[in-house]
């Protein structure tokens, strides 16, 4: 990797509820360094933020209040990459509980509901092929259909800010996006090659 993008100052959001570690390594792998804060003044300063996520919605949005974080997550203007539940903590609400109806981070416009897993277990929990929507430099360089790693029970249903899309059951987005916040439903940092050219992709926007 070029050294300019060694140099940029990436943070990893610390929700308090988060799977950092996982996330931390896999940028590690691509000799990227990382930090991790939950410091809005140095969230705010990053060239990159990364807003991971796994469990319930319920609590990271209460961690994120309670560290005073809602505020400074959205006048982010530097690309933002919403992992996971961190992806889902993005959209305007969630049906994962009845008082985040009222509001996520309201980052890009949607709802997360219960993925409709016709005929299949929940949690959706495995390896899945994802396909791009339409050309964006975060899916640069990785085939439609290249599998990724999805661990999670609620979902996005297609709409106009979805970027690649998953089948499981129905139709659900695998990514989404809008100006510079990015979300992924499934864990880049667990998807092998795929994955890790996503994060590469990520880190040279």
């Amino acid at each position: 990797m070029a050294a300019g993008l060694r140099k940029q100052q990436i943070v990893i959001v610390n929700t308090g509820c988060a799977n950092i570690a996982s996330v931390k390594f896999a940028f590690d792998r691509l000799g990227v360094d990382v930090d991790v804060s939950d410091n809005p003044e140095i969230i705010t300063r990053a060239d990159k933020v990364i807003l991971p996520g796994v469990g319930s919605a319920n609590a990271a949005m209460a961690s994120i209040h309670a560290k005073g974080l809602a505020p400074t997550l959205r006048d982010l203007t530097q690309p933002v990459l919403g992992v996971c539940l961190g992806m889902q903590l993005m959209v305007s609400w969630s049906a994962e509980s009845t008082s985040l109806r009222k509001e996520c981070l309201d980052l890009i416009p949607g709802a997360v509901e219960r993925l409709e897993a016709i005929g299949k277990r929940l949690p959706h929990m495995g390896w899945n092929t994802v396909t791009p929507t339409h050309q964006n430099d975060l899916f640069k360089g990785i085939d439609a259909g290249s599998y990724f790693y999805f661990v999670h029970s609620f979902a996005v249903k297609p709409f106009a800010n979805t970027l690649a899309t998953c089948e499981y059951g129905s139709t659900f987005s695998a990514a989404i996006q809008r100006d510079n916040f990015f979300g992924a439903q499934f864990h880049p940092e667990r998807s092998g090659p795929a994955g890790a050219k996503l994060l590469n992709n990520f880190v040279s926007l």
